[in-house]
């Protein structure tokens, strides 16, 4: 399969990639859904619930007790899986990462064309000014941030309840409507409406890789259920 895999890549020059946690939890972020998932750890209120809109706005200190504790992770550098890809768009052969990670491996990575469907850690913004903030702005302040004109600082994540940005999802389905090859990788595709941006590829190739198996598996052309990382340094020069 991984020979396989070569060909295909080495033959496009129009290949996307789309991702999900799996890609980054080589760089030891965790997933939500995996057995040492988010969401099979013991929390006072139900990960799903504190990272909702309805939350967010009713217990603001308690979800940032969360935020900070559990979906900032500033020390995660990238992994073999976000360096080949950077390669490949190096190289001219990806044209875009469409991705439902919020950590900025892919860009620390290298690579330069990444839609982030559910948004940034990286990007925080004034409910009231609309002033825009780093991650610092989060990470150094306790309790509620506040912007300097006294509002409340939210993070640029799509959280529970909210809908996605709406040129964000033109441009990823543009991509994955034109793309000769897509690369499925990481993802349990049970997020939507994310996962159903798969049904808008018209191209060649489908390749799915994932250590487990998803309801995707019988689409695909390729099927690797080997670490992402692992599979990817193989087959990019």
């Amino acid at each position: 399969m991984y020979d396989e895999l070569k060909k295909v890549i080495d033959k496009s020059n129009n290949i996307v990639f789309f991702g999900g946690a799996g890609v980054s939890t080589e760089s030891g972020i965790p997933d939500f859904r995996s057995v040492d998932g988010l969401y099979n750890q013991k929390y006072k209120f139900p990960p799903e619930t504190i990272l909702s809109h309805t939350f967010f706005m009713n217990r603001t200190e308690d979800f940032y007790d969360f935020y900070r504790d559990k979906m900032i992770c500033l020390s995660a550098k990238p992994n073999k899986a976000h360096i080949a890809l950077a390669k490949l768009e190096q190289q001219d052969k990806l044209k875009a990462v469409i991705t439902q990670n919020i950590d900025g491996l892919h860009q620390l990575a290298g690579s330069k064309n990444v839609f982030e469907l559910h948004g940034s850690v990286h990007r925080n913004y004034c409910m009231n000014c609309h002033k825009f903030y780093d991650v610092t702005a989060i990470t150094e302040s306790k309790g509620v941030p506040k912007c300097s004109c006294g509002g409340i600082i939210k993070p640029d994540v799509v959280l529970y309840e909210e809908g996605l940005d709406d040129e964000t999802v033109r441009n990823a389905i543009r991509y994955i409507s034109n793309a000769e090859v897509l690369i499925v990788g990481g993802t349990s595709l049970n997020v939507y409406p994310a996962a159903s941006f798969l049904d808008y590829f018209r191209g060649k190739t489908i390749i799915l890789l994932n250590k487990s198996r998803t309801s995707f598996d019988s689409r695909a052309d390729i099927v690797i259920h080997d670490p992402i990382g692992q599979v990817l340094s193989a087959v990019v020069d």
